[in-house]
C-alpha cells in the first residue's frame, strides 16, 4: 500500500515516501498524509531533525502517481484542488515544519519529489540522484504554487531549463547549478546524511528554529496572484495537448503534441 512511513531516533525524526512498485509515485493519500506527518513532526518539542527519503533504495520519489490523474484531477476543478489544496498543503508543511529538514536523495526525485525536496532545508544526494521536472511531455503546466517552491531555490534561469526543456539532470549537475547541498557515493549515503542530522540535533535547537525564520523572513515574495492568473494556470484541462500528452504516458509512447 501507498503510505507515508515514520521512525524514529532520539531527537531524530525519519519520514519515508513508500510506494516501491512505482518509485515511491505519490498517491493523493500519501500527499495528505505528508502534510499531516510534517505537521505532527513540527509540533514535536522533542524533535531537533527530520529526514525526508524515499522507501528502499531505489528512488526518493518519481513524481505524482499520473495513473490516478483520471479519477483525481480530470477536470479544472479537480485540477485546481489537486493543487492547490493537496499537493500545496504537503509543500507547505515541510517549508514551514520548524525543525530543520534533510532529504536523503538516491535515484529519482523528479516532478513532485524534486518539489518535496526543494522545501527541505538540506539536500544530499547520492551519485545516482536523478532530477528534474518534464511535465513538458504530459501537456501541463506547474501550478504557481509549486514553481513558488522551486523557484526561490535554483532562481529564474534554472527554473526555465527544468520545465522549458523538461530534462533530466544527474546529481553532478543538480549540485552544480544551486539545486544540492552535497554529492556522495551511494554506499554512503545514509551514513553522511544522519551525519548530518545529528551535527543538526546537537545544535541549539532554538537558534535553528531562528535562523529558518529569518531566512524566510528576507526571502522576497511575489505580489499576490490575481482570481484571472490562477484560472490561466489550469488552463490546459481545456487542451487537446493535455489529453495527448497523458494518453501517450499511459500508452508507453512519445507524445506528438499539435499546439492546441
Amino acid at each position: 500500500m501507498p503510505e507515508i512511513i515514520v521512525s524514529r531516533d532520539g531527537a531524530i525524526a525519519t519520514i519515508a515516501l513508500h510506494n516501491p512498485p512505482k518509485l515511491n509515485a505519490l498517491t493523493v493519500s500519501m500527499w495528505q498524509a505528508l502534510a499531516r506527518e510534517m505537521e505532527a513532526a513540527s509540533a514535536d518539542e522533542t524533535l531537533r531533525c527530520v529526514v525526508l527519503r524515499g522507501s528502499g533504495s531505489d528512488a526518493f520519489a518519481s513524481g505524482a502517481d499520473i495513473a490516478e490523474f483520471a479519477i483525481a484531477r480530470d477536470t479544472f476543478e479537480q485540477g485546481r484542488v489537486y493543487h492547490e489544496e493537496t499537493v500545496h498543503g504537503a509543500l507547505k508543511a515541510v517549508a514551514e515544519c520548524r525543525h530543520p529538514t534533510v532529504a536523503m536523495i538516491h535515484g529519482p526525485c523528479v516532478g513532485g519529489g524534486l518539489e518535496i525536496a526543494s522545501q527541505c532545508d538540506l539536500r544530499i544526494s547520492a551519485a545516482s540522484g536523478r532530477f528534474g521536472v518534464p511535465i513538458n511531455r504530459l501537456g501541463f503546466a506547474i501550478a504557481y504554487t509549486e514553481l513558488e517552491a522551486l523557484l526561490p531555490l535554483v532562481g529564474r534561469a534554472v527554473a526555465l531549463e527544468i520545465l522549458v526543456e523538461g530534462r533530466v539532470w544527474n546529481a553532478e549537475e543538480a549540485f552544480a547549478k544551486g539545486l544540492l547541498t552535497r554529492v556522495v557515493p551511494d554506499v554512503k549515503l545514509e551514513e553522511e546524511t544522519y551525519a548530518a542530522a545529528c551535527r543538526i540535533a546537537e545544535g541549539a535547537p532554538l537558534v535553528a528554529r531562528w535562523h529558518k525564520q529569518f531566512i524566510r523572513r528576507l526571502t522576497a515574495k511575489a505580489p499576490p496572484l490575481t482570481e484571472a492568473e490562477r484560472q490561466e494556470n489550469f488552463a490546459y484541462f481545456a487542451t487537446e495537448d493535455y489529453r495527448i500528452g497523458y494518453d501517450a504516458f499511459l500508452s508507453k509512447r512519445r507524445p506528438k503534441f499539435v499546439g492546441r
